[in-house]
Parts: structure tokens; sequence; C-alpha cells
């Protein structure tokens, strides 16, 4: 190997020196190499110190021109280029060279990068968050058998004896960056299923959310029963309670399962879509069935509570339902939720 990179370091003839280049990773990639010998090896090529760092674990390899780790940078890096798997930057590459970049500079970062990921793929489980969407979607299809699911999480990365949670997401954000955050320490993978994100872990962080996205998070059971309780969650999310475990639904979740035309030819259901023109009358009905108190609905309303009250007296006569009482208040809460159902 050593031969071969002084053969390659005297090249005139740039074609042949990025054929040579390709052909000296791939050499490399037979020998199953680790990401330090990779390192050194390159660095012996380029003739100047090599970096690398991976961003998921924060590791970072720097090796100079004669083999040995290098605890300070010799000089700035000259040349960068990132290290890509399943569609993710999980990490960076450079040659740190004193001069002018040499004219095969880019293919050997391009062929190190290259290697670097297949390296990290190899030693796994890779450190990516994006996955393929045809594994996810074979994890968590009902139509997977049990061998079939288990060969897909184990190719996602994730242990046999570990649960696997999956949330169902509409979001804005990167499904990746949504992942990292939820669950930041422990194995994760997301992808994009027709209109609807996709992320499995094996815990997930309700908090860590992050603002203006919709998560339904399914129970850690089987992963396509875990979805089909994801889906149903995320039913139920709203713009003031835009994350929901369905464990929490309860007895809520049978909701769900009313079939449409049942919804609609409700009278309840369809007193709640009469007055869902007014968003002020929809938003004062939704904070004082969240909260059950006219003065806690007032101080998410940052209105007085006499005014709330005015407005529930208008909203009940509207409705036919005595609010204050406890089971009008029970009527309204199933019909704004079921109206909400029926427009998701």
């Amino acid at each position: 190997m050593e031969a071969l990179a002084e053969r390659l370091s005297h090249l005139d003839s740039h074609a042949q020196g990025a054929i040579r280049v390709v052909a000296f990773y791939d050499t490399l990639m037979r020998r199953r190499v680790d990401i330090p010998a990779l390192a050194r090896a390159s660095a012996g090529l380029a003739g100047c110190a090599v970096g690398i760092r991976l961003h998921g674990t924060g590791r970072v390899i720097r090796i100079s021109s004669d083999g040995r780790q290098a605890s300070t940078p010799l000089h700035s890096a000259s040349t960068t280029a990132p290290i890509t798997l399943d569609e993710e930057e999980i990490g960076t590459v450079w040659l740190e060279r004193p001069g002018p970049p040499s004219p095969l500079d880019d293919v050997l970062l391009d062929r190190l990068a290259i290697a670097a990921a297949a390296v990290v793929e190899r030693y796994g489980p890779a450190r990516t968050t994006m996955a393929d969407p045809a594994l996810v979607e074979l994890a968590i299809s009902s139509d997977s058998d049990e061998a079939a699911r288990a060969r897909a999480l184990r190719l996602l990365g994730f242990a046999a004896d570990l649960p696997v949670r999956v949330v169902a997401v509409h979001s804005q954000l990167p499904l990746n960056e949504v992942g990292a955050l939820v669950c930041p320490a422990h194995p994760v993978k997301a992808a994009s299923l027709a209109d609807v994100g996709v992320i499995l872990a094996t815990t997930v962080d309700r908090a860590r959310f992050p603002a203006g996205i919709r998560a339904g998070i399914g129970a850690a059971a089987s992963p396509h029963l875990s979805w089909r309780q994801a889906r149903t969650a995320l039913r139920f999310t709203t713009s003031r309670r835009p994350t929901v475990r369905y464990d929490d639904l309860g007895a809520l979740a049978l909701l769900a399962q009313v079939p449409q035309d049942a919804a609609q030819g409700n009278a309840d259901v369809a007193a709640i879509a009469r007055i869902a023109s007014n968003p002020e009358d929809l938003e004062t009905l939704d904070a004082y069935c969240a909260t059950g108190s006219l003065r806690r609905a007032a101080e998410i309303l940052h209105v007085h509570h006499s005014s709330v009250a005015r407005r529930l007296e208008q909203i009940g006569k509207t409705l036919g339902i005595e609010l204050t009482e406890p089971s009008g208040l029970i009527r309204a809460a199933l019909a704004l939720t079921a109206w909400r159902l029926l427009n998701d």
C-alpha cells in the first residue's frame, strides 16, 4: 500500500492519476480498513495532513503525512468535502496542505468521503437519521410478516431487544432535524411517506419537539401497531396541543373510529360546524373545553373572564347546549373533537 501511494504521488497525468486514486481507495475498501487507517493511508497519499470529522459522535481524526496523529493543526484546511450517507451529511473530510491545492485533491477528497461513509455504514449502525423509505414502510406496514419486519428494523440499526416507538409527523422542518431533537442519544430513523413524516425511535422526548409541527406518538408496541396509533394521535393534534401521545387519548381514541356519515349527521357536530365560521367563537370554545374554567380560558385568550362568559353564553345558545353544566361541557368537547376529526 505504501509503495502504491509513493507511485501515485509522482504521477504527471491528471486523468491517469484520478484513475489510480480511485483504485487506491477501492483497495482500501476491500481491506475493510477503519477510520484511523483510512486517514493514515490518505495522508500518505496526499503528502499532507488529513482530517476526518463525524458529526454524530463528534469524533475528529487528524493524521500528518508521516502517519502520526496530529494534535494541533499544521495548516488551515485547504480543501474540504462532506461525508454523506442516506442523503444526509454525517461528517467532513479535509486536507491541510501548506501550499496551493494539488490537481488531484478534489478527486482524493471525493473518494475519501465515499470511503469514510462506507466505513461508518459497515461498522454502524449508521449515524444518519434519514432512512430508506422502503425499509421504514416495511417495518411499519401491517402487511409485513414478522421476519421481514425484524430484518427491516435490523437494517435500520435497531437492536432486536429494543422497543421501537413510531411518531407520525406533519412538519415544515427536515425530518432528520426533528428526529435528532426528540431522540438525541438513542437510535432514531426518519422518512417521508406520502404526506406524512415517520420517525422511528427507541425513546421520544415529547418536550423536545420544535414549535410549528404536529406529532402523534404511538405506544412502544409492535411498529405496525405503533404506526396505526401514531396516525390516530396525529388526528387529535391542534395548534394548542401540537403533540399527542396515543396513550393519553384513552376513550377519546374511539372517536376516530366513528364513521364520517354518523359524525356529520350528529346534531352537536353540525352545530359546531355552524359556529366554525367565526374564529373567535371557535377559539373561545376550544379554550373553555380544554380548561373547564372561565378564568383559565380567559388567561389563555388574554381577555377578561366576563368577556369569556358573555361569549360562551351566546355560543351555548347557538349550540343548544348549556355549557356551564358538566354534561354540557362534555357534549361540547366531544362535538368539537369529532368536528376536528372530520376536517383534519
